[in-house]
């Protein structure tokens, strides 16, 4: 009875006082799921691989993608393993997005272009400018956009319509009685 009760009474508090299991405050972020979570910060969005989809989506109709596909492509990179694996992915990530012949070019600033002496001796972070670059185009121009876009509020409105179902209803109050007991 005692436990029930002292159960009851830590739902009550408010979310600002509650802390995880290491103790930290509980972040509301950690809650929120898809469109709401892709629009509270690119990192967000570019965690969730539902939002990748969309944003790549988005970015193709814009003749944009190649930045999202650089900027994942250089995640890849840092987690790579090996010289020669590391050189491999860096010559690939080079010829596919930076050479001036490259496939998909990606627009970064001219004297923060890479040259190719570089590859022979790759090390994690030897795209980070470049990757950071990109990442600020994306946040500063592409992201604003995508939130604006169809992609994003017509996903958003089939998650509100998902969330509003008889069955997600159903399931929420079967939820709230379990822990209201």
């Amino acid at each position: 009875m005692f436990n029930r009760a002292v159960s009851r009474l830590s739902r009550k508090r408010p979310p600002s006082e509650i802390n995880d299991i290491e103790g930290h405050p509980s972040s509301s972020h950690q809650t929120l799921k898809g469109t709401s979570k892709w629009a509270t910060s690119l990192e967000s969005l570019l965690e969730d691989p539902e939002g990748v989809k969309r944003f790549r989506e988005f970015l193709k109709k814009e003749f944009s993608e190649e930045n999202v596909l650089f900027w994942l492509a250089c995640e890849e990179f840092k987690k790579t393993q090996g010289k020669k694996q590391m050189q491999e992915k860096a010559k690939e990530i080079y010829m596919t997005f930076l050479s001036s012949k490259a496939s998909s070019q990606v627009n970064v600033e001219g004297q923060s272009r890479l040259s190719e002496t570089i590859l022979e001796t790759p090390h994690p972070l030897m795209f980070q400018k470049l990757q950071d670059q990109i990442f600020n185009l994306m946040k500063y121009d592409s992201y604003s956009r995508f939130l604006k876009s169809d992609i994003f509020l017509n996903h958003k409105k089939s998650e509100e319509q998902e969330e509003n179902s008889p069955e997600a209803q159903t399931a929420a109050k079967r939820a709230s009685r379990i822990y209201n007991t």
